[in-house]
């Protein structure tokens, strides 16, 4: 009956709340959180093996009554009286000490429950502290228990807050252990994650910025690689040009074959012919010298070259820059939008 006035005063609640903002309800499952402490279920682990012992004594001692009930039975007709109801009594007595022990060990206020109702109670109220930060901090009206006494038909996974109430427990047992500059880096964190949570807009924005700082790293790796490439170019022709210039100090020739030449020399003709044409190929490879007014354009031209590309960059920058403000300001917008909802 009270469950079900509990839930009447709830719908009714809901229903004159809902024409001035929507009901935020979520719920946990106590049960679950406690499993993910490790402290709990280690405790709990030792708790049940008590039970077990407990039991054994129990199974024992049945055991012990069993056999007395079976031997006055089967020796019922050859004693007096006065010994069959001595041992009725100790069998009565031996009953009555092991219905008190069940109940000492597992009654409703019994060894069992007590132990546990310590075990559980620092833990849970951890627990009802992070949920009732969780609701002031994420605007919700309402947070049930799911392994509770009150019964749920019906429950969407999206209303689920265990997982992030187990999430804060640890964090909070872990700042026990952490030094005041490792505290102030862990709430950082925790807040942007509660922030990536709480507003897509920012979830977008950061999305952005991740890819751009990719395409940026990316676009440095081809550059690297471009200017090491460049590098070994201009290594191997300097190389080349030296070897040209011993070779004609020495007065020799270095052959310059391709592979097309080396499969077509298949006669000494073929040879001599090849060897003339790539001495007017070191020929015409000679560096030309060029005039001071050559020298001077050629300066002009380079100049000219890296104005463009410095204007060209500007106007990326400008582009870029024009972009992230219209996109800020979207996000402001939405989120503007999104608070007004709420």
């Amino acid at each position: 009956m009270k469950k079900l006035l509990f839930i009447l005063a709830l719908i009714s609640f809901s229903s004159n709340a809902q024409t001035a903002r929507g009901v935020k309800i979520g719920y946990i499952d106590m049960e679950y959180i406690l499993e993910k402490v490790p402290d709990y279920a280690e405790a709990n682990n030792q708790l049940e093996q008590k039970a077990q012992k407990w039991k054994q004594e129990i199974e024992i001692k049945k055991t012990e009554i069993t056999k007395l009930k079976d031997a006055l039975k089967t020796e019922r007709v050859l004693l007096t009286k006065e010994l069959i109801e001595e041992r009725e009594e100790e069998i009565a007595h031996l009953d009555k000490e092991l219905l008190e022990y069940q109940e000492k060990r597992f009654g409703p206020k019994g060894d069992l429950i007590i132990q546990k109702s310590v075990l559980i109670k620092p833990i849970q109220d951890q627990i009802f502290t992070i949920v009732q930060d969780v609701a002031e901090q994420r605007k919700y009206d309402f947070i049930f228990d799911k392994s509770s006494d009150l019964t749920m038909l019906f429950a969407a996974q999206k209303y689920d807050i265990s997982d992030f109430v187990v999430k804060k427990l640890t964090a909070s047992q872990k700042r026990e252990e952490m030094s005041k500059k490792q505290l102030k880096a862990l709430e950082a964190k925790e807040a942007l994650e509660e922030g990536v949570e709480e507003n897509p807009a920012f979830t977008e924005r950061q999305r952005i910025l991740e890819e751009k700082k990719l395409a940026r790293e990316k676009l440095i790796e081809e550059r690297k690689l471009a200017n090491e490439q460049k590098k070994a170019d201009a290594a191997e022709k300097r190389k080349k040009l030296l070897e040209e210039r011993d070779a004609k100090k020495n007065g020799t020739v270095i052959e310059n074959k391709t592979s097309d030449e080396n499969k077509d020399e298949n006669t000494e003709g073929k040879k001599e012919e090849g060897s003339k044409n790539e001495d007017e190929l070191v020929k015409t490879e000679e560096p030309k010298k060029l005039t001071p007014a050559e020298i001077r354009q050629k300066a002009i031209d380079e100049r000219n070259k890296k104005l463009e590309e410095r204007k060209k960059a500007l106007e990326e920058k400008k582009k870029k820059i024009a972009e992230d403000k219209e996109a800020a300001k979207k996000a402001k917008e939405t989120k503007t939008e999104t608070e007004n909802k709420d």
